[in-house]
């Protein structure tokens, strides 16, 4: 329902053409490149693999298409992780059909755009995210899965997993990976 309505949202604007839509993340790059769109917009919680994942994915196969991230859970350590992944727009859900159209010129011109609330949540935060791979491997951890199995889901060494958690663990300010887990779910990082 709310693809549908954010797909409906740009058909409101004269030069702006939804050229396809995907209902899951692995389906997402295959519909990029079946219709080479100039802008992909994702949803953060796309289900089968996250809009980062799937910006990820899309920038490999096809660096033309710059993409824009849509979520109705912005938080700080969202837009980090965006960013860093190459997302060139972050928008909330709630976004007004003008400003969507507006944010998708933005991106399609080569600038970025993000929500200022968000944005300003952002710098506000001012704590480091964790890298990556740091969040990749406190993402592993959220289910209690042993240092091994996630080293193995991870293709890491454990003693790189390890070294993640470690750092994520100082940078988090966090007793063990278990809490680091938490507070990095609550800043938005995994």
């Amino acid at each position: 329902m709310i693809r549908g309505a954010l797909a409906a949202l740009p058909a409101l604007e004269d030069e702006l053409v939804v050229v396809a839509e995907a209902a899951t993340g692995p389906e997402a790059p295959a519909m990029a490149r079946a219709h080479r769109p100039d802008v992909a917009v994702l949803d953060l919680q796309t289900p089968g693999a996250g809009g980062v994942t799937v910006t990820t994915s899309i920038r490999g196969e096809l660096p033309d298409c710059r993409t824009m991230i849509a979520t109705g859970r912005g938080r700080p350590g969202h837009l980090e992780r965006a960013l860093a992944a190459g997302v060139r727009g972050f928008a909330p859900k709630t976004v007004s059909a003008e400003r969507l159209a507006e944010s998708s010129r933005t991106v399609h011109a080569g600038n970025r755009c993000a929500d200022p609330e968000l944005a300003a949540d952002a710098i506000a935060a001012g704590d480091p995210p964790p890298t990556a791979r740091e969040a990749e491997v406190l993402e592993l951890a959220a289910d209690g899965a042993p240092v091994a199995e996630i080293a193995r889901r991870a293709a890491l060494s454990p003693g790189a997993v390890r070294n993640h958690f470690s750092s994520a663990t100082a940078k988090l300010g966090a007793e063990n990976r278990h809490a680091a887990v938490r507070l990095a779910r609550s800043k938005g990082w995994v």
